[in-house]
């Protein structure tokens, strides 16, 4: 059962990284040169700085997920950042309902797949932490 921990683990932990690497296209995908320029200088800002920092988080997820494997499963430590990153994750996962309307994706067959793409991702990440958490604790 540890050995399959493991391998989800350092799964959570790529995925986690390639999230994190993804946030790199976010100002040409979703055109934020003419979509923030609306914005006020400090809510443009705070847009961008927080969305670095976002994945600067998720990409360090990633590698405590990738580097840290062995210390998340065998210490009371690794076992609470565990709990905390699947509350956190699994409140990701809510949000992904009830946080963005469904007009943006319904009727869309990309958005609908990114939404369901997704939900999956939160719903495994989150997963993964609570087995890790609290199921083999």
């Amino acid at each position: 059962m540890t050995d399959l921990l493991v391998i989800n683990l350092n799964i959570v932990g790529g995925l986690l990284i390639l999230l994190a690497l993804i946030h790199i296209i976010f100002p040409t995908f979703f055109n934020w040169k003419e979509e923030l320029s609306r914005l006020s200088l400090i809510n443009r800002q705070m847009m961008i700085i927080h969305t670095f920092f976002i994945a600067l988080m998720v990409l360090l997820m990633g590698v405590l997920c990738v580097g840290f494997t062995e210390d998340l499963i065998n210490t009371k430590l690794g076992k609470t950042i565990s709990i905390g990153l699947a509350i956190f994750w699994s409140i990701r996962l809510i949000v992904q309902f009830f946080g963005y309307s469904s007009k943006l994706w319904k009727g869309k067959m990309f958005e609908t797949s990114a939404h369901i793409g997704f939900t999956g991702l939160w719903l495994y990440l989150s997963g993964v932490f609570w087995w890790n958490g609290v199921i083999s604790f």
